[in-house]
């Protein structure tokens, strides 16, 4: 009988313990869906790139977005919006589809890491538009031209292209210039078409896409200085360039300014 005491004390632990197991996953499990959706999820780390709800990337490379998304109406129409509304979301999806052609390139030509990573999110920024654009029945430009790398259906667009990879081509500088002139044009286009829609899902968008450009503009010029080079804003303010660049999240130092295949860096 003594001999049964200590294993049937035994036995009784284990069974409390496995119940305490129990109603803490139960515990964590209700919790799990609450905690899920409050969170906004996004981008971190030095090379990170993420997606959820919100946008964000954060990092000397990536770029930080926060930004909830607010939901398209089920039964949104072309009708329902301008044609400035219109000319804008087309704009704005060959605009970023641009940024990410241009730095795909140029990340071939210099294995700059900083060109791969903000090209992954200017897929993102491009997925958003394009969310938008089959939201509202419109026609995708992108889709017209099988989403070829450096081809566009606007004109302008295509001779600014071939401009900025013949410029990028030339050194690490001028492709990081290149990289932070795209992402001053997108904060300045992006501000007119904020202040043209009365849509909160397009405007809630448009801000997001904005939040990621100042990051993008942070990288760069982050790697700009890192290789001894400076970038004076063409676009947008010089006021507010210098508010970006005082602006917390990017400000980091990273490997965006060590060329893959070498070639000179002035």
């Amino acid at each position: 009988m003594r001999k049964l005491l200590p294993i049937v004390s035994v036995l009784a632990l284990v069974a409390t313990l496995a119940l305490a197991g129990c109603s803490a996953a139960t515990t964590a499990a209700a919790a799990a869906p609450a905690a899920e959706a409050n969170t906004v999820l996004g981008q971190g780390g030095p090379q990170g790139a993420g997606q959820g709800r919100g946008q964000g990337q954060g990092g000397p490379q990536g770029a930080g977005q926060g930004l909830l998304e607010v939901t398209t109406p089920p039964d949104a129409t072309a009708a329902d919006l301008s044609d400035e509304e219109i000319a804008d979301l087309l704009h704005m999806r060959e605009e970023e589809k641009l940024a990410r052609d241009v730095y795909l390139t140029l990340y071939d030509k210099w294995g700059a890491q900083v060109f791969s990573n903000i090209a992954r999110s200017e897929q993102m920024h491009m997925d958003r538009i394009g969310t938008l654009l089959n939201a509202y029945g419109i026609d995708d430009p992108v889709a017209q031209t099988g989403d070829q790398r450096g081809v566009f259906t606007d004109p302008n667009l295509q001779d600014l292209y071939n401009q900025l990879v013949e410029k990028g081509s030339s050194s690490l500088v001028d492709a990081l210039t290149v990289g932070a002139t795209i992402e001053d044009l997108d904060i300045k286009d992006l501000d007119e078409a904020i202040a043209r829609t009365t849509h909160d899902d397009i405007k809630s968008a448009y801000e997001s896409l904005r939040l990621g450009s100042e990051h993008h503009m942070q990288a760069f010029v982050s790697n700009l200085q890192a290789n001894g080079a400076d970038y004076t804003p063409q676009y947008i303010s010089a006021d507010e360039y210098q508010s970006i660049l005082a602006s917390t999240p990017g400000q980091g130092q990273g490997a965006g300014g060590q060329g893959r295949r070498g070639g000179p860096n002035h």
